[in-house]
């Protein structure tokens, strides 16, 4: 049997950019993609705390250093500028590695999204 579980989360950072005219996806700073053991393309659950709103687009990394986190295409209607959202990717996998498994969790800085 394979089960679904929280593989990474990056809790708790600030939108810095909704772009409505791009083709789709999360920009997301690299350092953060690597510190949450995130790749490019791949899909990430967005839980936005300040209006309640969940979808799901994939990843793309933004420049090293900057706290980027911005909405792409459609999903820039679902949130603002200041919101903040937690990240969330998956995995499938076995029982028994899901019981040993230990997901990558992040706490940047909430106010520059960087790591500390």
């Amino acid at each position: 049997m394979q089960i679904e579980v929280v593989k990474s989360k990056i809790h708790r950072v600030k939108v810095t950019g909704a772009d409505l005219n791009y083709i789709g996806s999360i920009t997301i700073d690299e350092d953060l993609m690597d510190a949450a053991n995130i790749i490019r393309g791949e899909k990430v659950q967005i839980v936005n705390n300040n209006n309640g709103e969940r979808l799901e687009t994939y990843a793309i990394p933004g420049p090293r250093g900057t706290g980027e986190v911005t909405l792409n295409g459609a999903a820039a209607r679902k949130v603002s500028v200041g919101d903040v959202l937690i990240l969330i990717t998956y995995a499938w996998m076995g029982v028994k590695e899901a019981k040993e498994f230990n997901p990558a969790l992040v706490f940047p800085d909430e106010n520059t999204n960087l790591l500390n």
